[in-house]
């Protein structure tokens, strides 16, 4: 039984009236089958000799309630889950070879109020925290296909909040709208050739020009920017200030601002990632996000946002994989009976489960420290360095058990493994996020 936190009702009744919208819209997204898909889908997981299941097909994902939800998270949980059993699954393949996500579906997205779930309520959002976006972030997972993830994620949860934490009243009037309706989708750009996890060693510059900027630089990897409308830009403006950067609000259509290439991935295909150059691009001075030279700490601050929903993410698409595995072990025949009466294979499952269900709950355990006010860089750290390893390891035990099917692209199990590997290595390092939590593990005496 979910045990509610102390404040939900009376957060509750202080959200607007979009989040009445919400809760419908999961009832009335949901088809019949699905509807009673889950119950269904539980018991036929426990049993040995499931009814037959294709190899790679989506299994209604397992829900899985937390000490931490109540039933606003419980409600974004369900539609969400709703929303892409419906309008993703069913075109997440042409996607992956489009290489993106159409826009007016990121548009329905917004008007659902996915957008805005982390913007106050004053400012026309739902106003919730950091559980609100680990709880987004799990259910996207349930997509499997984590380009479709990231996209809606890069958006709400690594560029917005730069906006909504330090953008001033005319930004935020002036930017704010578009991006919560999806009409205008954001990118964070931060990442150059010679500066990923050490945010530090940025050399892109920005140099006061009259009433503006001007920037000069480099941008790689940067999810969404190929067909985004805006980056949220980071550029040094100290040069005698190793932490002097500040964050700026660069248009797409700027003059100057070209995206050199759109990079081939080894996963994610479905979401955009580019490269960017920036020559004499010229910013007037009201594009500049917040306080000069003071964009390093803000960064750093919202790493741990990004940190957590990526593990997020990564924590839907394992309790898929896992699912997917379970039933199709359970209805393939070999050595007289089904693979999932062999020990040696339901057992791993098993343990594979309960890596997950940790995995789940360290993330919502520093979501919540985060919601507190509480710096959980060591927590966040943690779980992204062992949770991105853990849901490696539950991929690769899913692929070996679909056995050669789990090796041929038309398997959806094949294309998760794929994008699964990126995990450790975006968002930080696990070698960095190891570091992050050594550097707070000394003891005193």
């Amino acid at each position: 039984m979910r045990r509610r936190c102390a404040s939900s009702s009376s957060r509750a009744l202080r959200l607007p009236a979009r989040s009445s919208a919400l809760i419908s819209s999961a009832l009335r997204r949901v088809s019949p089958a699905s509807s009673t898909g889950p119950a269904k889908h539980a018991r036929a997981g426990r049993r040995i000799g499931a009814p037959r299941h294709r190899p790679g097909a989506a299994c209604v994902p397992t829900v899985h309630r937390n000490a931490y939800t109540n039933d606003e998270l419980q409600a974004v949980y369900d539609q969400t889950v709703a929303f892409v059993a419906n309008e993703v699954k069913p075109h997440g393949e042409q996607w992956e070879r489009d290489g993106k996500v159409p826009r007016a579906v990121l548009r329905e997205m917004g008007d659902l109020g996915m957008f805005s779930l982390r913007v106050p309520v004053e400012l026309g959002g739902l106003g919730l925290g950091p559980l609100a976006s680990a709880t987004f972030a799990e259910a996207l997972g349930s997509s499997t296909f984590a380009g479709f993830d990231v996209t809606a994620l890069v958006h709400t949860d690594m560029a917005l909040p730069h906006l909504l934490n330090s953008g001033t009243p005319e930004q935020l009037e002036r930017w704010l709208p578009a991006a919560m309706t999806g009409h205008s989708m954001l990118s964070i750009g931060v990442t150059e050739p010679d500066a990923g996890s050490d945010v530090a060693g940025i050399r892109t510059t920005a140099v006061r020009d009259g009433d503006g900027w001007r920037l000069n630089g480099t941008k790689t990897f940067i999810t969404g920017a190929v067909y985004g409308d805006m980056t949220i830009l980071a550029a040094r403006t100290d040069p005698d200030e190793r932490h002097g950067i500040s964050m700026f609000l660069l248009p797409a259509d700027t003059e100057g601002f070209v995206v050199a290439k759109k990079l081939d991935k080894h996963g994610w295909l479905c979401s955009d990632t580019a490269e960017l150059t920036l020559t004499d691009v010229w910013l007037d001075g009201d594009h500049l996000l917040g306080v000069e030279h003071r964009a390093f700490s803000e960064t750093m601050t919202n790493f741990q946002n990004e940190r957590m929903v990526l593990v997020g993410m990564g924590v839907g698409a394992a309790q898929a994989a896992i699912d997917m595995t379970n039933a199709y072990t359970q209805q393939r025949r070999a050595f007289g009976g089904h693979l999932y009466d062999l020990g040696a294979i339901r057992q791993r499952m098993a343990m594979n489960q309960a890596k997950i269900d940790a995995v789940r709950a360290s993330m919502y355990h520093g979501a919540w420290l985060a919601e507190q006010g509480v710096d959980a860089t060591k927590e966040l750290s943690g779980v992204k360095a062992w949770g991105a390893e853990a849901v490696n390891r539950v991929m690769y035990d899913c692929v070996q058990f679909h056995g050669g099917m789990g090796y041929m692209r038309e398997s959806a199990i094949e294309r998760m493994y794929r994008d699964a590997r990126v995990l450790p290595i975006g968002g930080g390092a696990t070698e960095v996020m190891l570091e992050e939590v050594a550097k707070r593990s000394y003891v005193d005496g």
